[in-house]
C-alpha cells in the first residue's frame, strides 16, 4: 500500500510527507476539501510497529503522540487515523462514558 500511495501522492501533492519507519501502517489517502491529499497512517498500527521495536505500550503512545502525530510539517503532514468498534463509536456519539 506505501509504495501506491507514494506514487499517487508523487503526482497528486508533491508536498505530502510520508512518514518513515511506519510504512506497514500505512492505509491509504487522506482527502481535504481546499488542500491536497496526504498520506493517511493507522494508529494502532503505528503504536504496534514501536512496540515491535522494544517499546512499552506507553512508551510507543508516548512517543507517536509526541514525536510523530504532533509533528506539524505543513499542509503536506500526514494523518493519523483510529478506528474504534461500532460499540465505543456509538458511546463517543452519544456523549456516554463506559
Amino acid at each position: 500500500m506505501h509504495e501506491q500511495v507514494k506514487e499517487y501522492l508523487s503526482a497528486a501533492n508533491p508536498e505530502a510527507m510520508l512518514a518513515d519507519g511506519l510504512e506497514d501502517a500505512c492505509v491509504g489517502v487522506m482527502m481535504r476539501f481546499g488542500q491536497g491529499p496526504v498520506a493517511l497512517y493507522d494508529y494502532d498500527r503505528c503504536i504496534a510497529i514501536f512496540m515491535k521495536e522494544g517499546s512499552s505500550e506507553e512508551e510507543a503512545v508516548e512517543h507517536f503522540e509526541f514525536n510523530v502525530m504532533g509533528a506539524w510539517v505543513g499542509d503536506g503532514t500526514p494523518a493519523f487515523m483510529m478506528n474504534p468498534a461500532a460499540d465505543d463509536m456509538l458511546c463517543l456519539a452519544c456523549g456516554v462514558e463506559e
